[in-house]
């Protein structure tokens, strides 16, 4: 069954920039709260939210400045994606995944972009690894496949489908003998949505599959992350999708903490109240340590990286290896601090409806089952630091 709730009409109509969508993302904290129980039945975000989401320009974030978007920095996506995580993880992963539409817009020739991006607070969803066939027919590709984790997909205005290309029924290799992958964009009523999504944590992603028996896309519809059109800071490495996801376990992290604070005066150690517990103090003190420490190493490493971005430099091995890290110690970090804290409030942590622990922490034991949460991110990044090159683009 398809489910499709994007917008067809554009919302934000003022130019704005990271204070005024920071503010916005702010102002919006109340109705997040309030919405979360129906987020997690729903399994996906409400329309109404995303509509609301659209009025603070969040899904602009990544807009380039030469179509009238902010074009905001990697340092500044973390942060606009924390805010929102503090209330909800979901929220917070698909405005992450959302406002990837200005980074597809960068690396298509300007024309194609304005035709698939007409407003800037488009949706884009979508799974990049090769999972589908793009098979050359004339002036178009014939698309077919079966993919994954489409976060968002219930309100995306654009669907992304990563492809290796086949030529004559055989993949189509590049100068080093790998097979050419790219990445299709269509509307999202072109596939079948497959409602596979009950999960663990993250209900409110909605990241179903999706899946096309065969779609015609034109050529110039389709991106390759290592060609970029517009040579700016944003857009100049692969990795442009991946540095603000750091936001989401950043942002869990604070929430869990802010919310334990909340129970100091209310909750008690046997006679001592938990402001005054000592263990309770202890554990409190241990989880802002652990959030400081990964919220410093993840905004010098993206700070490092942007240096290197905006001088149009190369980034040594160390830098590549630390900026993956970083991102993997974070959401790492946000699952242990989270499931501290869980044990720390102890029985009335269980209950779904009780206290934002239970969701926070499902959320996260969810969060890091994707690719930049596992271990494997270790193995390339200690590559990097051995003098070895991963196979993987991005990192």
């Amino acid at each position: 069954m398809h489910v499709h709730e994007a917008a067809q009409h554009e919302v934000v109509v003022e130019p704005l920039g990271f204070a005024e969508i920071g503010d916005r993302v702010r102002s919006l904290a109340p109705r997040i709260a309030a919405s979360r129980e129906e987020i997690d039945a729903g399994r996906h975000l409400p329309a109404t939210l995303v509509a609301e989401l659209r009025e603070t320009g969040i899904f602009r974030a990544t807009m380039p400045a030469s179509m009238g978007g902010p074009e905001l920095s990697s340092m500044e996506q973390v942060e606009l994606i924390e805010q929102l995580s503090v209330v909800d993880a979901s929220v917070g992963w698909c405005a992450m995944i959302g406002m990837d539409s200005g980074v597809y817009a960068a690396h298509l020739q300007p024309g194609v972009a304005a035709e698939i991006f007409p407003r800037l607070d488009m949706v884009t969803a979508g799974w990049v690894p090769p999972m589908g066939r793009a098979h050359e027919e004339g002036d178009h590709y014939r698309v077919e496949g079966h993919w994954r984790f489409g976060s968002g997909c219930t309100h995306a205005d654009v669907m992304a489908a990563g492809c290796t290309v086949y030529r004559d029924g055989e993949p189509l290799l590049d100068a080093r003998g790998t097979p050419v992958w790219r990445v299709m964009l269509a509307d999202p009523s072109q596939y079948e949505i497959v409602d596979t999504w009950h999960t663990t944590g993250l209900a409110g992603t909605g990241s179903r599959d999706y899946t096309t028996t065969g779609i015609d896309v034109p050529r110039e519809h389709s991106v390759s992350f290592a060609e970029p059109v517009l040579d700016t800071p944003l857009y100049r490495r692969s990795d442009v999708i991946l540095r603000k996801m750091s936001g989401v376990p950043l942002g869990v992290m604070r929430g869990s903490i802010d919310y334990v604070h909340g129970l100091l005066d209310s909750k008690t150690d046997g006679s001592t109240t938990w402001r005054r517990s000592a263990s309770v103090q202890t554990v409190l003190a241990e989880c802002e340590m652990r959030l400081s420490a990964a919220r410093s190493y993840v905004f010098a490493t993206v700070e490092a990286q942007w240096s290197r971005l905006e001088a149009d430099e190369p980034m040594t091995p160390h830098e590549r290896a630390n900026a993956a890290l970083a991102r993997f110690n974070a959401f790492r970090t946000a699952r242990e601090v989270t499931l501290t804290l869980y044990d720390l409030v102890g029985g009335e942590s269980i209950y779904r409806h009780k206290t934002p622990l239970d969701r926070n922490m499902r959320d996260m034991v969810t969060a890091c089952e994707h690719v930049v949460g596992q271990r494997k991110i270790q193995q390339w990044a200690g590559q990097l630091l051995t003098g070895n090159e991963p196979t993987t683009p991005f990192i």
